[in-house]
């Protein structure tokens, strides 16, 4: 019976990597990556340069499952009862705001001011929200994407590490290759691919595949290899603040859904060697500035990949 579920999911999840894949071009690793942050209940954030395709990963990976999606546009004068909802005062009912939903597209969340960026820290952490002493749950799955933009400094406000935290893995697109480039301005020249793509999981199903992702196999040997590459982070002189308890959870949980996807029942090593930088990298404060040349974030994830090297994994 077990072995039949790992069939099917397997199945459904290559069908799910494979939609997203007619949009979003050879990027099949970042691709992967989102989805297994999908099956584990985490939270996503895209950055990168302007035009690489944050939101359209964002969009594509929400058209993709068959649930109520809803996108917000971050701005400075956006308010958090504009994302939260409130109480209407004429007929004191809780009018919900847009973070009842299963995916929420968040779009240049470090346009928003501090106060509106927190007010997404209890519905990412605790899946509920909190108004006016009420509290309100969000629906499962709830998923939250959001994308920024590093670049830019006028008018953007830095996610504090509290809020950064609450996201599972930091990712970034990158520019395309030169054959995808070409592919995607011919893809590109009449309508908009995201208007064919339909739904190949529902609600309900998605559900079920996380809830296999609890029953994939995670070793003791896994376990304490995690353990060290998190401790590792909190030793090395190279860093002024290493990962926390919850970064080593999140390594765990996110390793099982990625050995789902790629069609097994047990994490192997290079499951957790493959991910780690996605998941530590935004945990991490560097006591140097970046080379030239690289950014805060490739900066951290080159960090983490050095620590990686010193951290021999479990034979089995």
């Amino acid at each position: 019976m077990i072995e039949s579920e790992f069939d099917s999911a397997s199945s459904d999840v290559r069908n799910l990597i494979d939609n997203i894949g007619k949009v979003i071009l050879g990027k099949h690793a970042l691709i992967e990556r989102s989805v297994a942050a999908l099956l584990s209940g985490g939270h996503i954030l895209l950055e990168d340069r302007p035009g690489v395709g944050k939101t359209m990963l964002a969009r594509a990976l929400a058209r993709s499952i068959e649930c109520p999606v809803k996108r917000i546009q971050f701005t400075p004068d956006l308010l958090p009862v504009d994302i939260t909802g409130y109480f209407d005062p004429r007929t004191d009912t809780f009018r919900a705001g847009p973070l009842f939903t299963s995916i929420v597209i968040a779009d240049e969340l470090n346009r928003a001011t501090p106060r509106t960026q927190s007010a997404l820290l209890e519905a990412m952490g605790e899946g509920q929200v909190s108004v006016e002493g009420n509290t309100f749950k969000l629906p499962r799955p709830f998923l939250v994407v959001a994308t920024q933009n590093p670049l830019e400094y006028r008018g953007v406000n830095d996610l504090p590490e509290a809020q950064l935290d609450r996201f599972q893995m930091l990712l970034s697109p990158g520019y395309p290759g030169e054959e995808e480039e070409r592919q995607i301005l011919k893809q590109r020249q009449g309508m908009d691919p995201l208007d064919d793509l339909s739904p190949v999981v529902d609600g309900p199903r998605l559900n079920e595949l996380m809830d296999l992702v609890l029953k994939v196999t995670f070793k003791d040997t896994l376990v304490h290899y995690v353990v060290d590459l998190v401790r590792q982070t909190r030793e090395s002189t190279e860093l002024l603040m290493g990962a926390s308890p919850r970064a080593g959870l999140t390594l765990m949980h996110l390793s099982r859904a990625y050995a789902l996807i790629q069609g097994r029942r047990y994490v192997v090593p290079d499951d957790i060697r493959i991910l780690a930088p996605d998941v530590l990298a935004h945990r991490i404060m560097p006591r140097s500035a970046p080379e030239i040349g690289m950014n805060l974030t490739e900066w951290r994830a080159a960090l983490v990949r050095q620590i990686i090297q010193t951290v021999r994994p479990p034979q089995s």
